[in-house]
């Protein structure tokens, strides 16, 4: 695919994970938002891709497949974008299925946590809604936490107490989401680079160190351009992509109502000049619907 100045957003997701649009709906916004190449990256999901696919129209912005998957290791935490992946792999569908079942366990360890550290319960019947949904998250929790009247809202809901929980949260590796990804043909890159575990912000020497850490692993591509980086991260991230020779990605991590984030909030000047990193990611990416 060639690079344009089209308006880009490569980092969203729908209610298949933890947003609020379905992909239908998601798809309605970005042709009114006037985005010209999009793709939804839902948390361990790949149904999106699916479902989008098949409701694009000629002349609708340009698809690509997407997925974030969530890491961690003795180095810390990571999200893993895979790109350009064939949405029907073995490979990246057995990450998928795995990602899927830390995350459920995760969900029913915080209610426990949150009975027994807070004495906060909730009915069967929530606590089947909740469950029943396809990737639920923190979001989701938060939003039922304040339902009953536990927090204020889902923001804090999740930073007074979903995040200090003391439960044992198992992950997958990010070597393992990285291969899965390039062996389904996709091109991985990390998320929102300088973002680490809660308000922790990684950069310099840190960085550096991480980033070659995932690249003895795999690691093809990083977001520079991101809704809450600032023109600093953001040459620091193009610094890094130069120097190792990676892909760039701009993505907004839209998700609808549990953000306030807007479609396209990328960063990058639609007008401007791509950078040689995200043109190399538009001439190599497979998977595409234009």
């Amino acid at each position: 695919m060639a690079a344009d100045n089209r308006k880009i957003d490569l980092h969203m997701h729908t209610a298949v994970s933890d947003g609020t649009d379905t992909p239908e709906e998601l798809l309605d916004k970005v042709r009114t938002a006037g985005i010209g190449v999009f793709s939804v990256t839902d948390h361990d999901a790949v149904k999106a891709a699916a479902v989008i696919s098949g409701l694009l129209k000629e002349g609708d912005p340009t698809f690509i497949t997407g997925v974030e998957f969530s890491c961690r290791d003795e180095g810390g935490k990571y999200h893993i974008l895979g790109y350009g992946f064939d949405p029907l792999s073995e490979a990246v569908n057995d990450i998928v299925s795995l990602g899927h079942s830390l995350r459920m366990k995760k969900v029913t360890d915080r209610l426990e946590a949150l009975e027994k550290e807070h004495g906060m319960r909730f009915s069967r019947e929530d606590t089947d809604e909740l469950l029943s949904l396809e990737n639920p998250g923190k979001p989701h929790i938060g939003n039922l936490m304040a339902k009953y009247g536990y927090a204020s809202d889902k923001d804090e809901a999740i930073k007074k107490y979903i995040n200090k929980l003391h439960i044992k949260e198992e992950y997958v590796r990010p070597e393992t989401a990285i291969r899965g990804i390039l062996d389904s043909g996709g091109i991985p890159v990390l998320a929102h680079p300088l973002l680490g575990s809660g308000d922790e912000i990684v950069e310099g020497e840190e960085m550096d160190a991480r980033l070659r850490r995932l690249i003895t692993f795999g690691l093809q591509g990083v977001e520079a351009f991101y809704s809450s980086f600032d023109e600093a991260r953001r040459n620091e991230m193009l610094s890094f992509a130069e120097r190792y020779g990676l892909y760039v990605t701009a993505g907004s991590d839209y998700h609808g109502t549990n953000k306030k984030i807007e479609i396209g909030c990328t960063g990058l000047d639609g007008e401007g000049c791509i950078p040689d990193g995200l043109k190399r990611f538009f001439e190599d990416v497979s998977y595409c619907r234009e």
